[in-house]
């Protein structure tokens, strides 16, 4: 084998340049420089920046901390129960519906809470995605710490509100009885419902014939406080019934249709149009004069106000005997009370009047003569013992007053 040495023989290497040895890559000393200046100038930048924080820390930011307060003034509010806040609807479901009203999270209005009626979904009530509105905080959803709201408590608000200047004001306004118990009938108007003690109910009827039914309406309490509402149907009619005289004609509508004559409403009271009374001619079939809906011209005969019946007649209206089945357009022609009579019905209807006041007058006068300690004092419509709107002198019992409000 041959020696280590041999096998090297012949092999040549480039002798090391003497310049190249005399330059070494890197220095202890270059190294030690340069690190000390590097540092030297992250310390600076930071002594800068610590003077900056602490002396101007807004300085060259565009959010400031004035930006910064009028942002949490705008998106910041009471999230309090009873809180109103501006919101809009941005998607619904058969449940109710979810709201923006800029928190933290997005709130939701339940469908009972949507409106002061019962609702099958919140679209019946106008409730669509990009409705703005003004919500009132009712409650919290622990799971996932969402606001529930309402628009029912603010219906319900303005509702009451409503009805006081309603009963300020005494107007006669009109209810449908939803319901009864034995005190009295439940009416809603507004959206509450409002208690109608049999007292107070100027008719006879049952409470399943008034059920469904409207009826003119007055105030007698108004108390938001104990959810109380009480009504009355007799001043109402006080107030309709002082407006009807003998011989007054008045426009009414066709209710119902029986064989011996047809009730026709005349501003909330069912007066009777006897089949004898509506022409001169005989009328076999009254529906082949009058469908229930007819809006007709009548003439007042008869008016027991106590019993709360109201005589009718078309008859007496009929310038030639038989023009209500020939030609009824002449009886049933537009009226003005507030005008001088415009065509011959008036005209019969101005007559009549005439005649039933002279008779009436006579009445009057020998009543009075004959029975001086009878009492009786005439209206200001020359009528003897008018009907009165006061209330029972002992009070009306209100121990069956259900609440206004339906929970």
């Amino acid at each position: 084998m041959a020696s280590l040495a041999q096998q090297f023989t012949g092999l040549r290497c480039p002798p090391l340049s003497s310049s190249r040895l005399s330059k070494p890559l890197f220095t202890s000393k270059q190294t030690h420089k340069g690190t000390t200046k590097d540092r030297a100038k992250l310390k600076q930048l930071f002594e800068e920046a610590y003077e900056r924080c602490r002396t101007a820390p807004t300085e060259g930011v565009a959010f400031t901390l004035e930006t910064f307060h009028t942002a949490l003034e705008k998106y910041d509010f009471n999230s309090e129960l009873g809180t109103k806040v501006k919101g809009t609807v941005f998607s619904t479901d058969n449940n109710g519906a979810l709201v923006d009203i800029t928190a933290k999270s997005s709130a939701y209005l339940p469908i009972q809470e949507a409106s002061i009626h019962k609702l099958k979904h919140v679209e019946e009530a106008g409730i669509v995605p990009g409705l703005k509105e003004e919500f009132v905080i009712i409650g919290e959803n622990e799971a996932d710490d969402s606001l529930i709201l309402s628009l029912r408590n603010i219906q319900y608000e303005l509702a009451w509100e409503r009805c006081r200047q309603l009963q300020a004001e005494d107007v006669v306004i009109k209810g449908k009885v939803v319901g009864a118990n034995k005190g009295g009938v439940v009416a809603l108007l507004e959206g509450l419902r409002g208690f109608v003690p049999f007292s107070q109910i100027s008719s006879k009827s049952t409470a399943e014939e008034l059920l469904d039914k409207e009826l003119p309406l007055k105030f007698v309490e108004v108390d938001e406080e104990q959810t109380r509402l009480v009504l009355s149907n007799r001043k109402a009619m006080a107030d309709s019934q002082a407006q009807l005289g003998i011989g007054s004609v008045v426009i009414g509508t066709v209710q119902s249709l029986k064989p011996y004559g047809a009730f026709i409403d005349i501003g909330g009271i069912n007066g009777l149009l006897h089949v004898s009374q509506i022409s001169h001619d005989r009328v076999s079939d009254i529906a082949t004069v009058l469908q229930p809906g007819d809006t007709l011209k009548v003439m007042i005969l008869s008016h027991d106000r106590e019993r709360g019946r109201v005589s009718l007649s078309t008859k007496k209206l009929e310038p030639t005997p038989g023009d209500m089945i020939r030609n009824p357009k002449l009886v049933l022609r537009s009226f003005s009370p507030q005008r001088k009579p415009q065509n011959e019905a008036e005209e019969m209807a101005q007559t009549f009047r005439q005649r039933i006041a002279q008779a009436e007058a006579m009445a009057r006068a020998d009543m009075l003569r004959f029975q001086p300690e009878s009492g009786l004092t005439l209206s200001s419509d020359g009528i003897l013992g008018p009907l009165t709107s006061d209330l029972p002198a002992e009070g009306l019992d209100l121990s069956d007053v259900p609440s206004a409000v339906e929970s």
